[in-house]
């Protein structure tokens, strides 16, 4: 596999001189192409702003982050908006769907601002919404369909414009137990048969045990990796709470 995502030796201050702190102390790590990786830790550990500086929302202290080779620490300003277009997904916990829109204006967002061509997003759209199991309801207004579908169109749009790297935020957090489920087997679909490249925020084990590597940060660095391999999820479920226990989390199954 190639290297899509490279972390080198980032930190990342808040404050001032006379009162400073540390969110991330010297984080380094690379992320596959393909890969499914989950970040955990406690509150505080620096899990967001890890994730803030992924997607060129927070900058870097010091260090520097590579999406295939391109160096967006040093992205200016004025093109990050179209940086974060052209190449990343962003999965929401409250899906951020714009109820103005029918389904298929909201996943055809990013291609419309874009300004792909007409036929292209016509065709891009109806392709991802046939794989997403939505395509019979792409006329309908967010509020005219279950939830479960309005997460399947938040995954469309993430993922219809094939970005390079998908960032999701504790994207269960305000989710029922099915709804839940439902979208991280959606995840783990967009993943497996769409090699969708996905980085996880999650407090949650049951989430994690999902993905196929997990970093733990704590303190703003990370305490310890471990990697599913051949492991059912069962065994990866209780490898993440092993290392939880270790670090002091919160090991309550919050499903």
């Amino acid at each position: 596999m190639s290297e899509m995502l490279k972390v080198e030796h980032i930190e990342k201050y808040y404050g001032n001189k006379d009162n400073i702190t540390k969110a991330i102390d010297d984080i380094s790590f690379v992320v596959q192409n393909g890969e499914f990786i989950g970040i955990m830790g406690a509150s505080g550990s620096g899990k967001t702003t890890l994730l803030n500086c992924i997607s060129t929302i927070d900058n870097v202290s010091a260090g520097h982050i590579f999406l295939e080779n391109q160096d967006i620490t040093e992205i200016k300003e004025e093109n990050i908006a179209k940086f974060r277009r052209e190449n990343l997904g962003f999965i929401f916990q409250d899906f951020n769907l714009l109820d103005t829109l029918k389904i298929e204006e909201n996943i055809a967002l990013s291609l419309t601002i874009n300004k792909k061509d007409a036929k292209e997003i016509d065709q891009k759209v109806k392709e991802i919404s046939k794989k997403l199991g939505i395509d019979a309801i792409l006329d309908k207004f967010p509020y005219q369909v279950s939830g479960g579908q309005k997460q399947r169109c938040a995954c469309a749009r993430a993922i219809v414009n094939k970005p390079k790297i998908i960032l999701a935020d504790e994207p269960t957090g305000a989710l029922d137990s099915k709804s839940a489920n439902d979208l991280l087997s959606l995840m783990e679909e967009m993943n497996q048969k769409m090699q969708a490249t996905i980085l996880m925020v999650t407090h949650d084990p049951f989430s994690a045990s999902y993905c196929n590597r997990i970093l733990f940060l704590k303190d703003g660095k990370i305490f310890n990796e471990i990697i599913k391999g051949e492991k059912t999820r069962k065994e990866f479920y209780n490898e993440i709470l092993d290392v939880l226990a270790l670090l002091g989390g919160d090991t309550r199954d919050v499903r």
